[in-house]
């Protein structure tokens, strides 16, 4: 359907129907905040809904619309919403204080918690965010290894800061984006992840690369997977090259499996980044490895090794809320099955999705890995058996570089007007709090909205 013909549109009719206090809110935030957004992820045509409250696997909007929610947090929250736990422990803490800005035991045990569950992580440092700490990891590996270089993967998501905002979401070409310098630009080396062959000659034929980071998911939380094999090749070859190889656990960590995606796979990088659920859906991340590379932060080891330590502040690190969180959410996830059960629902999902559009004769890929379910929209129409479909074959121009946004906010809105609200990409991230009325009802949302899209002429192929 034509971009133009929307608002005459049925499934844009009904969403805003059901949505006129968001769109109040809407008009209201465009005023004192730019585009009325506060991350670009939160996107939505022909406007976001606004959330006042959540529990469990759902939330209500500002107009009262119950929906089964799989944003999940942004990836943080795979105990749902305010989880008894989490909410114990937050209003403990709180009323001993917020920020004592001097060291604490809840950091202690934060660390200890991280340090039991993830392969790599002999020391961990806080930070505030997932864009803080990968920031942190590529100082580290730079420092450690005496080299300038890093290695990035098309359309693989490292936070916001300058080092890796080319190729993530745009400039694909490996173009330097409107207020970044080139030279920033220019100090990371853009590669495709379709394979590996390319990737292991390059670490063979250069000598100032200090380190490769990757999401171990492939790219967006596996909205692009990586080949079989492509992990346990790029781990060897690091090792042979004298290159560090650092994991983007911020939405795998925890998630992929208690160990994260490294505890999935059993390959285990020298260095990780970690967010979203290390803080228990509170602000904070965390850079974890080595022991020889993470001691770069400590004074006496830095001189011990004839090494100049890398400074680091930060007035949120650790903060003694996060903490509280994190000690919940991890002690949680170290004890309890809480990975497997949502792991269990997001594959009832995805199946009951596939058979759908099956159906229906609707040629889309379902797919996904862990807790997670990925939508392919087939935007370019061509020939796909849902019943096959395999998306490692498209590779990321096939997938994430064809990606059709009017598409994919015309699937949210028409299942936000049936009650479940999913991810933009689009897709989804199951907590373990989800349970079959939750599948059930998203089931006959999705059912009912493919039928939607395709009475107006959205489904192609």
């Amino acid at each position: 359907m034509a971009n133009d013909a929307l608002t005459n549109s049925p499934i844009e009719a009904g969403y805003r129907a059901l949505t006129g206090r968001s769109a109040e809110l809407d008009l209201r935030s465009r005023k004192v905040i730019p585009a009325g957004l506060t991350h670009d992820s939160r996107t939505l045509l022909p406007y976001p809904i606004h959330v006042e409250r959540a529990q469990g696997p759902r939330k209500w909007d500002a107009d009262g619309n119950e929906l089964v929610d799989y944003f999940g947090g942004h990836g943080a929250l795979i105990l749902g919403h305010a989880h008894p736990a989490l909410v114990e422990a937050v209003t403990r803490q709180i009323s001993r204080g917020t920020h004592w800005g001097a060291c604490h035991e809840p950091e202690v045990q934060w660390a200890e918690l991280i340090n039991r569950l993830l392969p790599c992580a002999e020391r961990v440092r806080f930070t505030a965010s997932g864009t803080e700490a990968t920031h942190l990891a590529m100082r580290l590996m730079r420092a450690f290894t005496g080299k300038s270089r890093v290695v990035r993967f098309v359309g693989h998501f490292h936070g916001w800061h300058d080092q890796v905002a080319a190729g993530s979401n745009s400039h694909f070409d490996g173009g330097t984006p409107a207020g970044v310098l080139g030279g920033i630009t220019d100090a990371t080396i853009l590669m495709s992840a379709d394979e590996i062959e390319p990737v292991e000659a390059l670490l063979a034929q250069r000598d100032d690369i200090a380190g490769v980071m990757i999401e171990p998911s492939g790219a967006g939380w596996g909205q692009v997977p990586l080949k079989p094999g492509f992990l346990a090749r790029l781990r060897a070859a690091t090792t042979k090259n004298g290159a560090l190889l650092m994991f983007d656990e911020v939405v795998t960590g925890f998630r992929w499996s208690r160990g994260g995606a490294q505890g999935r796979y059993g390959i285990t990088p020298d260095i990780a980044a970690l967010a979203k659920i290390v803080a228990g859906g509170l602000p904070g991340g965390a850079v974890a490895g080595r022991a020889d590379i993470l001691d770069q932060l400590d004074s006496a080891a830095a001189k011990s090794a004839g090494r100049e330590k890398i400074a680091h502040q930060g007035t949120y690190n650790a903060n003694p809320l996060a903490a509280a969180a994190a000690i919940a959410t991890l002690s949680l996830i170290e004890s309890e099955d809480i990975c497997e059960r949502a792991e269990r629902t997001a594959g009832e999902i995805r199946d009951g999705m596939r058979r759908i559009v099956i159906e229906e004769g609707v040629p889309w890929g379902i797919y996904g890995e862990a807790s997670t379910f990925q939508i392919f929209q087939n935007p370019k129409g061509i020939a796909l058996d849902p019943a096959t479909f395999d998306a490692v074959k498209l590779g990321f121009a096939g997938l994430k570089g064809v990606k059709d946004a009017t598409l994919a906010h015309r699937l949210r809105i028409a299942m936000i007007s049936n009650g479940v609200d999913i991810m933009g990409s689009p897709g989804g991230l199951v907590s373990a709090v989800h349970g079959p009325t939750e599948v059930t009802r998203t089931l006959e949302a999705f059912g009912k909205s493919v039928r939607a899209m395709k009475a107006e002429g959205d489904i192609r192929g």
